[in-house]
C-alpha cells in the first residue's frame, strides 16, 4: 500500500508535481515534460486509479485518508499528508476537496482504436477553454456517446480543471487527437460517419432533422469565439442548428453540446 509521509515544509522538493497549479502555462510545460497529470477530489482520484492510470504520488489532508484508504491500498506510490493550509500554500489555491493525485499519462491511442465499435462521437475543433472541454466530455459520457476526437489545438482534456469539471469522464470515454486537421471530417465520412456540424450557416437545419435516421454520427463543435473554421463547416456532411427564440442566436458551446447530444442520443 501507499507509504504515508507527513509534510511540514511547503518547499519540500517531493511536492514538485503539485506546485503552482493555477499557472496554466507553467503546468502545461511541466506536465508535458514529465508525462503527468493531476486529479483533484476523492471521486476523481478514485476514478483515475480505477481506470488504470498509474499514480506517481498523492497529496491530501489527514481527513481524506480514511475515505481513500482502499485506493491507497492498491499502490506503493507515496502519499504526502499535510494540513489544508499548507496544501494551499503549495498549490496556490484552496484544495477544498482535500485530495490530489499525480498520475502518469499514457500514449494516445490511434484514431482507429478509438472509433472501433463507436456509433456516436464528438469532434472538437480548437476549443481552448478547459472548462468547456471538461463539460463536453461529461455531457457526451452522460448521454451515451462512445468517443471524443480533438483537433490538434484543442485544450488538454487531462488538465486538472478539465478533469474536475468533467467529473473524470475523460477516464471512461475513449479519446484521441486527430492526426490531420485539414481532412479530418472527410476521413470520418470515409469511415462511415455522418459528420454534423453545429453552426449558424444559412443551410443549417434543426439538429433533430440533421441526425434523423443516421446510423453513425459525428457531432462537430467549433471554438468558443469564432465557431467552426470555414474548412470544417464546408467539409461536414450536414450542418445543424438548435432552433431558438428570436433575438438569441446561440448557446455556450458546452450548453449547445448537451442539447445536441440529448437529441442525437434519441435519433
Amino acid at each position: 500500500m501507499a507509504t504515508l509521509h507527513e509534510i511540514s515544509d511547503p518547499a519540500d522538493p517531493r511536492l514538485a508535481d503539485y506546485r503552482d497549479l493555477r499557472d496554466v502555462e507553467l503546468r502545461k510545460h511541466l506536465e508535458a515534460e514529465h508525462g503527468l497529470f493531476l486529479a483533484e477530489g476523492e471521486k476523481v482520484v478514485r476514478r483515475a486509479v480505477e481506470a488504470g492510470f498509474t499514480p506517481r504520488s498523492f497529496l491530501m489532508a489527514p481527513r481524506w485518508l480514511d475515505g481513500l484508504a482502499d485506493v491507497l491500498g492498491t499502490t506503493d506510490a507515496p502519499c504526502y499528508v499535510l494540513s489544508e493550509a499548507l496544501a494551499e500554500e503549495v498549490t496556490g489555491f484552496h484544495v477544498h476537496r482535500g485530495a490530489l493525485a499525480s498520475l502518469e499519462r499514457r500514449p494516445l491511442p490511434s484514431l482507429e482504436e478509438v472509433l472501433e465499435g463507436a456509433r456516436s462521437v464528438l469532434v472538437m475543433e480548437d476549443l481552448v477553454d478547459h472548462t468547456n472541454v471538461g463539460a463536453i466530455f461529461r455531457s457526451g459520457a452522460a448521454l451515451g456517446f462512445d468517443a471524443v476526437l480533438l483537433a490538434p489545438r484543442c485544450a488538454d482534456p487531462l488538465y486538472r480543471r478539465s478533469i474536475k469539471v468533467g467529473m473524470g469522464a475523460v477516464f471512461s470515454t475513449p479519446w484521441t487527437r486527430l492526426p490531420d486537421w485539414y481532412d479530418a471530417l472527410p476521413t470520418l465520412s470515409a469511415l462511415g460517419f455522418t459528420t454534423v456540424a453545429l453552426t449558424l450557416a444559412d443551410d443549417a437545419t434543426p439538429v433533430e432533422e440533421a441526425v434523423a435516421g443516421v446510423d453513425k454520427v459525428a457531432l462537430v463543435l467549433g471554438s468558443e469565439g469564432h465557431g467552426l473554421s470555414a474548412r470544417w463547416e464546408a467539409s461536414a456532411d450536414r450542418r445543424a442548428i438548435i432552433p431558438m427564440r428570436e433575438g438569441i442566436d446561440s448557446l455556450n458551446v458546452a450548453a449547445a453540446t448537451a442539447v445536441a447530444c440529448y437529441v442525437t442520443a434519441r435519433r
